[in-house]
Formats: C-alpha cells, structure tokens, sequence
C-alpha cells in the first residue's frame, strides 16, 4: 500500500495535469500573435492564386489592422478590381464596391479573390482571438497545438499547429471542418526582418484535398506599427481608404 502511495505520488510531481498544459499552450499562441504583427499595423499584400494549367491571377491590396477585432483591406490592383474594399469587425464582414452603393454583407468561408484563400484567410484575426488550446504536444521537434475554435462562426472548427519552439513563429496550420475533414493547409516560410524587432514570415502558401492542383499565395511587405482611429473601420470610410497611404 505504502508503495502504491509514493508511486502515485511521484507521478503527480511529474506529470503536470492537462490544464496546465492547456495555460502554456495558450500561452505560446499569445506570443505567437504578438511576434506575427503589432497589435495595430498598416501592411503591404500581394496573393496570387495559380491553377493546375500553371496560369496564375495576382491581386495587391493595403491593408490595416487595429485591436484584436478590426481589420480592412484595399484593393490596389488589378484595375478590374482597384477600390473595392473589404471591412471586418469581429464575425461581421463587408466588401465595399465603388458605384454600386452600400457595402454588402459576406461570409467568412466566402472568397473575394477566388483560390483557396477565403474571406477568413484574408482578413484573419489573431488565433487566440478565434481559438483556445485544447492540448500541446510535441512532434518533430517543434510544438503542436491543436486548436478549438471558441465559437461557431469561426471559419475553421479546429487547427492543428506546428510552432519553431526558438521563434514561436507558425510553420504549418492543417484547417479542419467539424467533422474532421481537412479543409486546407497553410504552409509559412521566409521569415524577414520588417523592422522595429519585428521578425516573422514574409510568405504563405495555401494548398487543399478540396481544389486538387489549385494554389494560393500571400506575400507580406512593409508591415509596420501605425496608429490608427476607429473611424477607419467604419462602412463610411470604406470609399476613403486610399487616403491612408
């Protein structure tokens, strides 16, 4: 009896409980969103989506970020497509479209660019605005935290990320549907300097089982910490974002 007690009691002084586990994973996607972007920031895009026959569209947009809840992007090019603009705040997205009057709602797992980024990939959010950690674990020698969304109008039910443990910058993020299936890969490389300590990847490519030969790229530039009002993220100045640049 005696040895069954110190037993029990070893591997209680060993083995952290789940929960824990749980606050450090959380805590490492906290410093992930932190090192990926300042919390309010101007930034450069350009995605290119290229389909199986290797014929390639591409898109630049400008686009703001402010808080953990307010985001909008600015079509630059091509001219088919220069002005339009897309809102979100929080679970609620919009795109604007000059001369067609009010801005229209849109849906997160929309796509206002084809491919296989959707309005979500687009104008995401922090995870650990979106997502809880459900458990951390270890695999190929980086950290692997699988993701629980917190609510049902997130785009993607859960995640599993692969994280560099020296950076704690994203590597791979599977994107999984609440049944289990996968949605889409997001694949992060070239981590740049952009500045002002900020050190994090300049490119994501995307791939799916769902669009077989289909792909999509994001290429970050002049990101940077800029102060911004909350009437930039309104429907009103959607029509006035160029005048930021």
């Amino acid at each position: 009896m005696k040895t069954r007690f110190l037993a029990f009691a070893l591997l209680t002084l060993v083995a952290p409980p789940l929960p824990i586990l749980a606050e450090d994973g959380n805590a490492i996607l906290a410093e992930l969103d932190r090192r990926m972007a300042p919390e309010t920031y101007e930034m450069y895009r350009k995605l290119i989506n290229i389909e199986p026959d290797g014929s390639r569209k591409e898109f630049t947009l400008y686009t703001v970020k402010k808080g953990r809840d307010q985001m909008a992007a600015l079509f630059l090019s091509p001219a088919s497509e220069k002005g339009r603009a897309t809102l979100r705040l929080g679970d609620n997205l919009w795109l604007y479209i000059p001369n067609v009057g009010k801005p229209l709602r849109i849906t997160s797992l929309q796509s206002v660019v084809g491919g296989v980024f959707n309005n979500s990939d687009l104008l995401r959010l922090e995870f650990s605005t979106e997502y809880d950690v459900d458990s951390l674990a270890e695999d190929d020698g980086k950290h692997l935290l699988n993701l629980k969304a917190k609510s049902r109008n997130v785009a993607y039910d859960h995640l599993k990320m692969w994280v560099e443990k020296d950076s704690l910058l994203p590597v791979t993020i599977e994107c999984y549907a609440a049944s289990g299936l996968l949605i889409k890969t997001l694949h992060y490389s070239k981590v740049e300097d952009f500045g002002n300590g900020l050190r994090r990847p300049s490119q994501l490519i995307t791939d799916s089982p769902l669009q077989k030969g289909y792909k999509s790229v994001m290429l970050f530039a002049k990101m940077k910490a800029r102060p911004l009002d909350d009437e930039v993220f309104t429907l009103n100045y959607l029509p006035r974002l160029d005048e930021l640049r």
